[in-house]
């Protein structure tokens, strides 16, 4: 379980940082602690979590009258600090200061043509930019600025078709498909955050490039099976100030770009590189990229191990929460792409194999799944689509013999 179950709380506790408040009466940035019914009545994935988005208000006050609010966790009902707690302080989701709302504007079959066409323009514009920085030219920053509007454009419509095509389109772990899907995660999870536009397209823009400087390092070092030695790992770590180098010397980027690469590898506790950066050092941009690279280097494929399926990805980011990661960033992260992330295939109760296409924006463990395999493992033709599906697991890639990309590219 992903969630951490708390004791139950009936009154304000020895320490009075836990209190009762009627939910007309929060605000963003309390730490929920307990509600007035069972956590399995309502939509939460959290037992315990920073409010910080309208659905998430919205979803109390339809299921609740009454919250405890842990003050030590998060602000009072009439306090100044919006996120308070962790070994490292506030949290980067203080920083955000302006937040624009998003209403889902295509359904997920409309959009899915034009996602699927603008990632692959992406992709042929990535490809160049690799190419050309490898021959140690300087990267052709409008067509970068385009290809992250349109895909951002797609994202903001409706984040599920971007976010499926870019996980079935990463076979492998190559360094150009691990981009594309890291900046659509991002792009994701910047909308999920109600992060103004021009914030968008600067972290999708961040996450298609800040590993740019791997093209400077030997291709075995990087396809290597072995476990590397020191002076191995070393080389590989220097495709960060690479990345730098190759992003302050081309013209018409964003020029905090640079900066902003140098960040993904940086970790709260100060144990990360290359400067190792602690807590708020690293910012909202470098904590949301360095999470997300994360997360994306865990669930896909590499050369050096199989890839983990997205909910043990999740717990392990869960249990790095407030060392490796912001806390209340990890959660918000898990909250957007849920349990079970557009992409992931699952076993349904049924014993039928599916793929996970679309969230359920209310009921976050039901979501719509394509059934591709009924329950003897024969495939089915057609496919079925069952809305609020009830998972009994998430499987590992290559754990059954299908390629769930030839569904969707």
């Amino acid at each position: 379980m992903i969630c951490a179950v708390e004791p139950a709380d009936h009154g304000i506790d020895v320490n009075e940082m836990k209190k009762q408040v009627p939910v007309e009466s929060l605000k963003f940035g309390v730490y929920i602690h307990e509600l007035d019914r069972p956590w399995t009545d309502t939509p939460f994935m959290f037992q315990g979590f920073v409010l910080n988005t309208e659905a998430q208000f919205n979803a109390l006050k339809k299921h609740c009258k009454k919250v405890f609010i842990d003050t030590d966790k998060g602000m009072d009902v009439g306090g100044e600090n919006p996120f308070g707690g962790g070994p490292f302080g506030v949290s980067v989701l203080a920083t955000i200061k302006t937040k624009v709302n998003y209403e889902e504007k295509a359904s997920f079959k409309s959009e899915a043509p034009v996602a699927r066409q603008t990632q692959q323009k992406t992709a042929l514009v990535l490809k160049d930019v690799f190419n050309t920085a490898q021959a140690g030219k300087a990267i052709d920053a409008p067509r970068v600025r385009e290809a992250v509007t349109s895909m951002a454009d797609s994202v903001v419509r409706n984040p599920d078709a971007m976010l499926l095509l870019a996980k079935m389109k990463e076979s492998g772990g190559d360094t150009l498909d691990r981009a594309l899907g890291v900046s659509v995660y991002m792009l994701t999870f910047a909308r999920y955050l109600h992060l103004p536009r021009e914030q968008i397209d600067l972290l999708g823009m961040l996450g298609l490039l800040q590993d740019v400087g791997k093209v400077r390092l030997p291709t075995e070092l990087l396809n290597k099976k072995e476990p590397l030695s020191e002076a191995e790992l070393n080389v590989c770590k220097s495709h960060v100030r690479h990345s730098i180098a190759i992003l302050t010397v081309s013209t018409g980027l964003p020029p905090e770009l640079p900066a902003l690469a140098a960040l993904h590898h940086e970790r709260v506790d100060g144990s990360g590189y290359p400067k190792g950066l602690k807590g708020p050092e690293i910012g909202l941009f470098g904590s949301i990229a360095g999470l997300i690279d994360c997360f994306d280097a865990l669930t896909a494929p590499r050369p050096y191990g199989q890839a983990l399926s997205p909910s043990n990805a999740l717990n392990m980011l869960y249990d790095w929460r407030d060392s490796q990661f912001d806390g209340p960033l990890v959660e918000q992260f898990i909250q957007c792409i849920g349990i079970y992330p557009v992409g992931a295939l699952v076993e349904l109760h049924s014993g039928e194999v599916g793929i996970v296409i679309a969230q359920n924006p209310v009921l976050r463990l039901l979501p719509r799944v394509m059934v591709v395999l009924d329950s003897k493992g024969a495939p089915l033709k057609p496919q079925r689509i069952v809305d609020r599906a009830s998972i009994k697991r998430t499987l590992e890639k290559g754990s059954v013999p299908i390629d769930a990309s030839e569904f969707f590219i």
